[in-house]
């Protein structure tokens, strides 16, 4: 007949090692898990006391609250201009080939092409004529330029790093990357918005491979702001900390004669609440009239259709404008169009652009308060992403951002209730499995 077999003092020693590491392991992956897909925790806002809700964008506390909320500093002085397309190239190129001390770019996508020659070219010339040019680079959103592109940058002066390159030791930040844009020239000028290093930001915006885009140019306060924020990823990436007056010139910080107000919210990843979460919730609480949303990657979470659905009810005008079929990135589009039955059920108008890809991330609330910049409304760049939007409190430019909407809105499609519960199960089951994935997108 079988014995049981009796285990030595080190034998069971060994196996409870084994279930401890085994748990150990388990348990690891589990928070590894929560941790790629933590989310944003403000479900509302609210407002006690004699207020029957947040401040809205003509009161002077709403500035305020801003500033509070996501470090935000609004204040008079800052000449704006919009500089949509390729635009934005033909009034770049001119800026920095004008630099006289400093250049500090800052860009997340680059592809090898014209954008990227002319970009190159003109850095080492300013570099060669004594300008100190500085370019940060996301490590994994630019990884498909050449060796060749940045040795002969390099070897022209110009100083090049890269961002958050991937290490086996930091691999479980690997999400958290910097979607920012950043240009400043002699702390003067600066630029933000959607655009990269790559040709397809070239063109108007209405033709197939000529992405609809939104950037900002920007002279005054801000601009101080937004070089800031350079110099706190350059910290990141080379240890350096970048101060005085070629970065930050005494003038730069004086207001400018027909200026508005305006500021850089710059937001960075962490756990918790965000200042990128706490101004989106702040902005849509704040609509009273309206609220028109332009983004490339529109995938609100549970919280985020609240607030739009009850932006609804106290009678705003709600409309969102997103991609359409010809988006880049058809998971993320499948994932937006997933909530579009229960938003449209709500009164949120929907339109999807139809030329080309979208790739514009404004915000315009009732007129007044304005966003352009690189944040999109999904949960990567509330929760993951470093963002940069130029924000702007003032009637005449939120009245420009309002009239370019309305101008977008002739390129795109309404999606009606009725017609968009005809799709077909194929297409419900694509959504079904992108929105699965929502948190990671």
């Amino acid at each position: 007949m079988p014995t049981s077999r009796h285990y030595s003092f080190a034998e069971r020693l060994e196996r409870l090692g084994i279930v401890i590491v085994t748990l150990l392991l388990v348990y690891l992956a589990f928070v590894g898990l929560l941790s790629i897909t933590r989310g944003t925790p403000v479900q509302t806002v609210i407002a006690e006391g004699d207020r029957s809700g947040p401040p809205p964008p003509t009161d002077s506390l709403f500035a305020r609250t801003m500033e509070m909320y996501t470090g935000t500093h609004v204040e008079p002085g800052t000449r704006v201009m919009a500089v949509n397309n390729g635009v934005v190239y033909d009034s770049l190129w001119k800026d920095l080939r004008a630099a006289k001390q400093a250049i500090s770019v800052q860009m997340y996508y680059s592809l090898p092409g014209k954008v990227a020659d002319t970009l190159a070219a003109i850095l080492k010339e300013r570099a060669r004529a004594k300008v100190r040019v500085l370019l940060l680079l996301d490590a994994f959103g630019s990884q498909n330029l050449k060796r060749k592109w940045a040795d002969e940058l390099r070897a022209a002066g110009v100083e090049l790093a890269l961002l958050r390159k991937l290490r086996w030791y930091s691999i479980h930040n690997a999400a958290d990357r910097s979607h920012v844009r950043v240009v400043v020239v002699d702390g003067k000028i600066g630029y933000t918005g959607g655009f990269g290093v790559a040709d397809y930001w070239l063109g108007d915006g209405l033709h197939e491979d000529q992405w609809r885009e939104s950037n900002v140019r920007f002279e005054g306060p801000a601009v101080m702001q937004l070089e800031a924020a350079f110099a706190s990823a350059w910290a990141e990436a080379t240890g350096e900390l970048l101060t005085g007056d070629i970065f930050f010139p005494t003038r730069g910080f004086a207001p400018l004669p027909g200026g508005v107000k305006a500021g850089l919210l710059f937001t960075a990843p962490t756990t918790g609440s965000t200042p990128a979460e706490r101004f989106l919730a702040l902005s849509l609480a704040a609509a009273h009239r309206s609220l028109y949303v332009t983004n490339s990657y529109f995938v609100p979470d549970d919280d985020f259709r609240r607030s739009l659905k009850r932006a609804v009810r106290r009678g705003v005008d709600v409309r969102v404008l997103t991609v359409g079929a010809k988006t880049d990135v058809k998971t993320t589009w499948y994932a937006g169009r997933h909530w579009y039955e229960e938003l449209l059920s709500a009164g949120v108008r929907i339109y999807e652009y139809q030329p080309t890809m979208i790739h514009s991330k404004t915000i315009v609330v009732d007129g007044l308060w304005s966003s352009v910049g690189s944040m999109n409304f999904d949960n990567r760049s509330l929760a993951f992403n470093n963002e940069s939007n130029l924000v702007v409190l003032d009637p005449t430019f939120g009245g420009t951002m309002d009239s370019t909407f309305f101008d977008d809105l002739r390129h795109a499609k309404e999606i009606t209730l009725a017609e968009f519960r005809k799709r077909s199960p194929w297409e419900r089951l694509l959504e079904t499995g992108a929105v699965m994935l929502s948190r990671l997108l």
